[in-house]
């Protein structure tokens, strides 16, 4: 402590020592205080560098002295890149009245130390990084009449001290962190003319005492979480001009007493959940030049805009319940009206031709209402107009020619309504357009080469209409242009080759029309370029090369068109997030060098001619969420690389030349919700780790030569959905763990080699809806009758098993069921007369089965079988023998006469053939199609059996894999082999 105050008393020394500099006036205590608020500041600027003992106080940078050079009465270092902290010392400078440190990047706490400065008046430290509470000494500072100190991070409540400044009159607090309620000792303040508490956390009610503070100006709250009412004493604020309260949680209808404000320009209630009414009585506000009650529950009608709102600039009511129409006297003709927003509410009736006469309208938004009826033909008398927004009505006929007169438009937004007709050529004089959204009308006819003339477009979107014709060849005048969206229209022709010349061009969307060609080698102009697609088109042809030097591209959509060659030229980008090259003619490898795109979410190449492997350096590929390369050609094993890809959520391989083993990685994505490798060569067991993707929704592993048994671990696939197995080599008995998979809504397990009962437990599959296909397996024992509780299921298929009994009468609830199929097991009994309406086919091959659609039940069924003897055998066969050597005779005596009858007439080609008897289409046959009567065919899924009708069960049927492709009604045969 010694030493401290040593270190004191000889800086105090060094300043008293230095009489060449410092004269008798001068406040030598001022100046060693000073110098310890410099210790504490770091200055980078070195601002403060002729604070020094040899230098004269009051030319130090920031002071200034009075008169007679013997008090410091004010320091202002504002704006001075200054850090560190404040230094509780400042509160020895006494004679201070101004204290500015604002905008610098000060630190630390605000010291309780000022409320020793006495003589201050001005306090401004906003905008620098100060930490913690107002303190209470502030409250000591009578003379103080600006307290700035916003725009830090503050906390914690207003003190409520502030109440005893009494010659305050600005008052700043905004953009800190301060919570609890307004003091109510804020009315003490009847000389505060500003007072500022936007941006904070405050809550509770706004005090009614606020109308104490009587020559209050301007009182912003904005942006906080005030609740409650606005109190009718703010209406006793006689010189309020500026009332900000946007953004809290008011409730409660809007105060009458706000009319009371006559003084008023600027009033603000966004944001908050005021209801009622808009009193008529804010008509008197007379001064007001903008009123914003935006985003609110206020309903009823506009009573607003008389003959006495001539100030009024600009009125926002969108986001309201407002309804009715805009009244007739809305506008009057030196009105000073600029922006008019009612957009969000339940406004109705034709547009409202009062608006023409607010000729004064910058910005018109009357979107998102029940706006109806056609556009007039006087709009251009809104010469003024910069932004016309009526999307989201219900405006019919056509856009009148007239729009080409709006010479100021810049941004037309006419969307989602009913428009019809063309766009008309004189849109074409409108310079100073820059975006036009036409998109979810009815319109048609050709895009008007005149478009491309308003070459300050920097937005086209026509989505979803019915234009034709081609895109303009013009299209490349328009350099500044950064969105062409076309798709879905009827637009034919090929990309016109100026296009590449709209080098800004960031967004091409052209999808969904019936253009066609190639794609024209300018596109390497287009460098900017984000976002392409062209999918649902007639392109054709090999990419240009030059389509690799397009870096910037993010998304890529080319699916469903012709190209073909590589599609390497795709791989220029390391930005890319999404590839889409779904159902074209690509050929060649997968380019590896997809992979420097680490962001990549999405590759789809599917039903294309690619070859070799999967790149094993997709594993770098660790956003990766979606791979579809199904119905390709590709071949060898699944790179262990790919265990890294944790993300992915899809992964489909179906329909490729894949072999080897399933890998157990697989069983490690955690984010899985699909997995599809059917139609390959895997071979091996099940891997039981897959019971570890709890999120996978479908599973398919059909048509490949899996074997061992399903792993009980399947059980854990609690969400799953579809689960396919058919088509392995798959043995041992279902699972009873398979219950556990109580979301599945298709479950197939055909043509293995499945053992033993079917589960009771599948009765607890409740959901299974598209089929149970349990058939050309090995199942024996009877049908459970808990099957009856599957009430959802539509197809049933149990066919080619082992199966015996009877059919259980509980398969009668199965009132959904519109294919079943148990033909060629061992049962017996009557069929349940509830199935008599299915096809012969679905219960041939079981010998002991009868009733309709089989033949008829004899009266002794189930009794004991009266035996013939030998004799009566014998003679019932001679009998037989007999008359049918007869019949034959006759026959032949028959056709041996008409031979030669005819012999003459009739010539027989040798390239004739035996006519056979044709079987009806659909009986004893499974074919996946469209679901017609019972001769049709059942359903259409993407792979299936077809089962050939015998009346006895065949030594071998021959079945025949079909696929259907993605996006398409063709089935293809895939595959076809023996089963025995």
């Amino acid at each position: 402590m010694g030493s401290i105050q040593m270190s004191h008393l000889m800086l105090l020394l060094a300043v008293l020592s230095a009489g060449f500099a410092v004269t008798h006036a001068d406040n030598a205590s001022d100046s060693f205080w000073l110098l310890r608020v410099k210790s504490e500041i770091i200055d980078p600027a070195r601002v403060l560098e002729n604070w020094t003992p040899r230098a004269h106080i009051c030319s130090w940078n920031g002071l200034t002295c009075s008169d007679d050079q013997s008090h410091i009465l004010g320091l202002n270092l504002s704006g001075s890149g200054l850090s560190g902290s404040l230094s509780q010392e400042i509160g020895h400078l006494s004679s201070l009245e101004t204290l500015d440190m604002s905008s610098n990047f000060l630190t630390g706490s605000i010291p309780s130390e000022l409320g020793k400065l006495q003589n201050l008046r001005i306090l401004l430290l906003y905008t620098n990084s100060l930490c913690g509470k107002i303190p209470a000494e502030i409250g000591l500072l009578k003379n103080l009449q600006v307290l700035r100190i916003g725009d830090n991070m503050l906390t914690g409540e207003i003190t409520s001290s502030i109440g005893n400044l009494r010659e305050l009159r600005v008052l700043g607090l905004s953009y800190c962190q301060f919570n609890g309620s307004i003091p109510i000792e804020i009315g003490n303040l009847k000389h505060l003319t500003s007072l500022d508490l936007q941006n904070n956390s405050l809550s509770g009610l706004i005090p009614e005492e606020i109308h104490g503070c009587e020559g209050l100006e301007n009182f912003a709250a904005s942006n906080n979480q005030l609740q409650g009412n606005i109190p009718s004493s703010v209406g006793l604020l006689k010189s309020l001009q500026v009332l900000n309260l946007a953004n809290n949680s008011l409730s409660g209808s809007i105060p009458i007493a706000l009319s009371r404000l006559s003084n008023l320009k600027y009033l603000n209630l966004l944001g908050n959940k005021l209801s009622g009414e808009i009193p008529s009585e804010l008509n008197q506000l007379i001064q007001l030049e903008k009123l914003d009650l935006s985003e609110n529950n206020i309903s009823g009608a506009i009573s607003l805009l008389n003959t006495r709102l001539r100030n009024l600039e600009a009125l926002v009511l969108s986001d309201n319940a407002l309804t009715g129409s805009i009244p007739s006297n809305f506008c009057l003709r030196n009105s000073t009206l600029q922006q008019l927003l009612l957009a969000g509410n339940m406004l109705s009736g034709e547009f409202p031709l009062e608006l023409l006469n607010c000729s004064s309208l910058q910005q018109l938004d009357l979107s998102n209402n029940k706006f109806e009826g056609e556009l007039p033909f006087l709009l251009d008398k809104l010469e003024n107009l910069k932004d016309l927004l009526l999307n989201n009505n219900s405006f019919i006929g056509a856009l009148p020619p007239e729009i080409g007169n709006m010479s100021n438009l810049e941004n037309l937004f006419l969307f989602d309504n009913m428009i019809t007709g063309g766009i008309p050529v004189e849109i074409g004089k409108l310079q100073r357009l820059s975006v036009i959204y036409l998109y979810d009308n009815q319109m048609s006819g050709h895009i008007p080469r005149g478009l491309t003339n308003c070459t300050s477009l920097t937005e086209i979107d026509f989505f979803g209409n019915h234009f034709t014709g081609s895109i303009p060849a013009t299209i490349g005048k328009l350099k500044n242009l950064v969105l062409l969206q076309l798709r879905q229209n009827y637009l034919s022709g090929p990309i016109p080759p100026s296009l590449g010349y709209c080098k800004r061009l960031q967004i091409l969307a052209l999808a969904d029309n019936r253009l066609s060609g190639s794609l024209p080698p300018t596109f390497r102009f287009l460098s900017g370029l984000s976002k392409i697609t062209l999918y649902n088109n007639s392109f054709q042809g090999p990419l240009p090369n030059s389509l690799f030097l397009l870096k910037n591209l993010k998304i890529i959509n080319f699916s469903n068109n012709r190209f073909n060659g590589t599609i390497f030229p795709l791989s220029g980008s390391n930005a890319l997030t999404a590839l889409d090259l779904t159902n074209n003619s690509f050929s060649g490898p997968i380019p590896a060098r997809l992979a420097m795109s680490r962001n990549l979410e999405r590759v789809r190449l599917a039903q294309n001619h690619l070859t070799g492997t999967i790149p094993f350096i997709f594993g770098q590929l660790i956003e990766l969420k979606f791979l579809d390369l199904s119905f390709n050609n590709l071949s060898g094993g699944l790179p262990s690389q790919l265990s890294s890809c944790e993300k992915l959520e899809h992964l489909l391989l179906n329909n490729n030349q894949f072999k080897g083993t399933m890998p157990p990685w697989l069983g490690s994505f955690q984010e899985l919700g699909e997995l599809d490798i059917s139609s390959n060569y895997f071979f091996g067991t099940v891997p039981v780790e897959l019971g570890n993707c709890s999120r996978l929704l479908k599973l398919c592993l059909h048509s490949n030569t899996l074997s061992g048994e399903i792993p009980p671990e399947i059980g854990n696939l609690t969400s799953l959905n579809v689960l396919t197995l058919q088509r392995n080599n798959l043995s041992g008995s279902i699972p009873s763990t398979i219950q556990k998979c109580k979301k599945l809504y298709e479950l197939r397990f055909s043509e293995n080699f499945l053992t033993g009962s079917i589960p009771s437990d599948l009765e607890g599959l409740t959901e299974l809806q598209v089929i149970l296909d349990l058939s050309k397996n090995l199942f024996s024992g009877e049908i459970p009758s808990s099957l009856g509780n599957l009430v959802k299921l539509e197809r049933l298929n149990l066919s080619y098993n082992k199966l015996q009994g009877e059919i259980p009468p509980t398969l009668g609830k199965l009132t959904s069921l519109h294919m079943l199929n148990l033909s060629n097991n061992h049962l017996q009994g009557h069929i349940p007369s509830i199935f008599s309406g299915f096809p012969l086919s679905s219960f041939l091959g079981n010998d002991k089965l009868c009733g309709p659609p089989l033949v008829t039940c004899s009266g002794s069924m189930g009794q004991g079988k009266k035996h013939l003897s030998n004799t009566e055998v014998a003679g019932i066969i001679v009998v037989i023998v007999s008359t049918s050597t007869v019949v034959c005779l006759i026959m032949l005596y028959i056709m041996f006469r008409i031979w030669c009858h005819w012999r003459d007439q009739v010539s027989i080609s040798s390239a004739d053939g035996v006519v056979g008897t044709e079987k009806k289409r659909g009986e004893g046959k499974w074919v996946y199609g469209d679901e017609k009567s019972r001769n049709g065919d059942y359903w259409k899924v993407n792979s299936m059996v077809l089962v050939s009708s015998q009346d006895k069960p065949a030594k071998s049927t021959t079945t025949c894999v079909f696929h259907l492709k993605t996006d398409s009604e063709d089935m293809e045969a895939d595959t076809c082999s023996k089963v025995t």
